[in-house]
């Protein structure tokens, strides 16, 4: 029998791809409800009218999935409210028809491209996380070119960056390079290091700061927490 508990733990799976965050974190998943029969229904809610559509629909895609994997889930419905494409999204993801499907004419392809880009910038995002309390503690940037990701102090933001390289093909094991190019997998040289590291700070800043934005405008929209949220409302 499949019990709510384990539905929210699947949807922890699921992130926003811009934010690199899961959606019960950041309190979009709005309602979970299970039946006897294992019929479950999510409602998700998002911070503005107007989010993309296409990060909607990714989300939207994605917790179905997550969902519909768990064992003794007989249907699953996932409806994302208040939304101006909340229509064509929900009807797209109930049929099980794509992105361009979902939105005919105006749409010119699927997301795949989308979800890689979105997980290069969440690879960079991770490699500053882990480099800054390295800087912090004494290292210089070109100490950093020379470690592994075995080298690194176990961490989450470690882990978190290691599962993100493995999503993107990227060497993941204790003996690749920490820092590497987030295309084509190769180590950065000292010459590049100034570049990568300044690029992997921006991009980490400006990730931090929208998911600030995010929470809220979520919070001065709904004023309620998400289901599977923990952390307090700003």
């Amino acid at each position: 029998m499949t019990r709510r508990a384990d539905v929210l733990s699947a949807l922890d799976t699921v992130r926003d791809p811009e934010l690199d965050e899961p959606v019960t974190e950041l309190g979009f998943v709005s309602s979970c409800t299970v039946s006897a029969g294992g019929d479950v229904q999510v409602r998700l809610r998002l911070p503005t009218y107007f989010c993309a559509p296409n990060f909607a629909f990714l989300m939207v895609a994605d917790a179905y999935d997550a969902v519909s994997r768990l064992p003794d889930v007989r249907a699953t419905e996932v409806l994302l409210d208040d939304h101006f494409a909340s229509e064509a999204i929900n009807a797209g993801i109930a049929a099980r028809a794509g992105f361009a499907e979902s939105f005919a004419g105006f749409a010119a392809g699927e997301l795949d491209e989308l979800r890689v880009d979105f997980v290069r910038k969440a690879v960079l995002a991770g490699t500053d996380r882990v480099c800054r309390p390295l800087l912090a503690e004494g290292r210089s940037p070109e100490d950093l070119a020379g470690l592994t990701l075995g080298d690194v102090p176990p961490s989450a933001d470690l882990e978190r960056l290691r599962a993100r390289r493995a999503e993107l093909g990227l060497p993941a094991d204790d003996a690749s390079a920490l820092l590497v190019d987030v295309t084509s997998g190769a180590a950065i040289g000292v010459q590049a290091l100034p570049l990568h590291l300044a690029r992997a700070r921006v991009t980490r800043v400006n990730t931090d700061a929208n998911g600030s934005v995010c929470r809220g405008m979520l919070s001065h929209r709904y004023g309620t927490r998400g289901e599977g949220q923990l952390e307090e409302l700003p």
